[in-house]
């Protein structure tokens, strides 16, 4: 018995062994300096597994097999363990830029919808969870025709990372160079060898979920867009440089919760002073969609740096320098007349200003204004309400420009409620604000405070308080006579040299409380 458990582990040893020189020759044979990837590697060592698997199952020390159903489970396991990253050069793709690259990018792309995962996390009602499979483009520059496009909508957990994409001279003057939208009719029709149109099949009303695109350098070279988010959901766009675009360096439309970040766009590549960008013509980032943030993101060349369409979205931490105040653009756009609920704070308006159509709850807070750069509200059917402008600092070159405007050639603003322009620091600039305080000294019986040059609407005071102190023995009788035209007139009954100081408010709430 000792002998043959003895000449059981010796043969055991041996085949051990014989099984390390064929991984070493494995290896050896199939990798090149350079080239070799964890996939090879799992892969090896999923045959591996199995093979010694096979040999141990034969001459076990205690001389059972191994059942084959047990075997095949260890297989699939191994087999699922094999990380799901597709590198775009081995599907011919050329990283120098020379070649065009897109027939072999979306071939990657295509392989990387092919085999759902069953992953644990759970993701909207029709779409599939991918399991997080990554376009890998390996730090090149890629040469494209046409739209990068998914293969089939439904989908969720995908990646695109880590390299250059560069429009060719015939690519589409509307198209984008990744385009997150459902493919048309046509385009599935191509796809016929492949079950993802089965698999895929989305009853959601997203067409995506949870996808990323990140560490990404993007030169629509004066053809298009940048990206483009069509009716998806929750949307990662990081770190990523979008130049050279003609409509919008990133469209969002439709859709919920996009996050762009820690991005830079220009259409014209500038730091200032550059003759070209005064011919600038897209836009930056269009919203047109509600619930996405924008955080952490420079915007050096465009005619709008952002232009929101969409309800109850957030700013921070932007930098708009594309010069767009002086030169005739703007620099964030808020086009959704009496439903904006945008929140702006801590950003860098460099040389831009703000525009907001009819707003209804906009917060505009903690930001710097620099060159002349305004906030303008601009009337188009005369709503203005919920509006917070406070604790901003405005810089200007002390040319008269008021830190807050009005346009008003489409008409008064006739509904103002609430609307709050205060607290904010002014230097070279003319400040406006609904809150004013002013004090006058005289020997009379009226006392007149002119608070035209500051309050921002005309003809348009909501609240007073006022107090009226005087030195003389004599006690007058005082009394509010007067609010019209933004001026506050107080009398007395009789003649008193006297202080009177005096607050005005006209964004105070018109709604009574019970």
């Amino acid at each position: 018995m000792d002998r043959t458990m003895a000449r059981n582990a010796l043969a055991l040893s041996m085949i051990l062994g014989l099984a390390s020189l064929l991984v070493i020759q494995v290896c050896g044979d199939n990798s090149r300096v350079g080239q070799f990837s964890a996939a090879h590697y799992y892969e090896q060592m999923r045959q591996l597994q199995a093979f010694k698997g096979s040999l141990i199952g034969r001459d076990s020390v205690s001389g059972s097999a191994i059942s084959p159903s047990l075997s095949s489970a260890r297989q699939l396991q191994a087999a699922a363990s094999v990380p799901r990253v597709y590198q775009v050069t081995k599907y011919g793709a050329d990283p120098t830029g020379k070649a065009d690259s897109t027939e072999a990018l979306n071939k990657a792309i295509a392989d990387a919808f092919q085999s759902p995962g069953e992953g644990s996390l759970t993701l909207m009602d029709g779409i599939t969870n991918l399991g997080g499979p990554q376009i890998n483009l390996e730090g090149g520059n890629y040469l494209i025709s046409k739209p990068l496009r998914l293969p089939s909508a439904g989908a969720g957990n995908f990646m695109i990372h880590g390299g250059t994409l560069r429009a060719s001279d015939d690519f589409p003057a509307d198209g984008y160079l990744i385009d997150l939208s459902a493919p048309s009719a046509s385009s599935q029709e191509g796809n016929e060898g492949s079950s993802l149109n089965s698999q895929l099949a989305s009853s959601s009303s997203y067409n995506y979920e949870y996808m990323t695109v990140k560490d990404l350098m993007l030169d629509s070279n004066f053809r298009g867009g940048g990206i483009s988010v069509v009716n998806s959901l929750r949307t990662s766009i990081d770190n990523c440089y979008i130049a050279h675009f003609t409509t919008n360096g990133i469209l969002v439309q439709g859709g919920h919760e996009t996050y762009i970040r820690n991005s830079f766009l220009g259409q014209h590549i500038t730091a200032g002073g550059d003759g070209g960008e005064r011919n600038f013509s897209g836009t930056a980032i269009n919203l047109m969609g509600n619930d996405n943030a924008v955080t952490d993101v420079v915007i050096f060349s465009a005619a709008v740096g952002i232009m929101v369409s969409g309800q109850a979205n957030t700013f921070s931490g932007v930098h708009c320098y594309n010069k767009a105040t002086g030169l005739g653009g703007t620099g964030i756009y808020l086009k959704l007349p009496g439903n904006t609920q945008t929140r702006i704070v801590n950003s860098y308006m460099d040389f831009t200003g703000i525009v907001a159509e009819d707003p209804v709850q906009l917060h505009i807070s903690s930001s710097f204004f620099l060159g002349d750069a305004f906030v303008l509200l601009k009337s188009i059917n005369g709503v203005a309400k919920g509006v917070n402008i406070v604790d901003n600092m405005f810089s200007g070159s002390n040319n008269g420009v008021h830190i807050v405007q009005l346009d008003q050639s489409n008409g008064p603003f006739k509904e103002i409620d609430q609307v709050v322009v205060d607290r904010n620091n002014v230097e070279g600039m003319n400040l406006k604000a609904t809150v004013a305080r002013e004090a006058v000294e005289g020997n009379g019986s009226s006392w007149t405070v002119d608070f035209n040059s500051i309050l921002l609407f005309a003809n348009l005071i909501k609240h007073v308080q006022y107090s009226l102190t005087t030195s003389g023995s004599s006690f007058p009788n005082h009394a509010l006579r007067n609010v019209s035209e933004n001026r506050v007139v107080i009398e007395s009954d009789v003649a008193a040299q006297a202080n009177v100081f005096v607050t005005v408010d006209q964004g105070a709430s018109s709604l009574i409380s019970n």
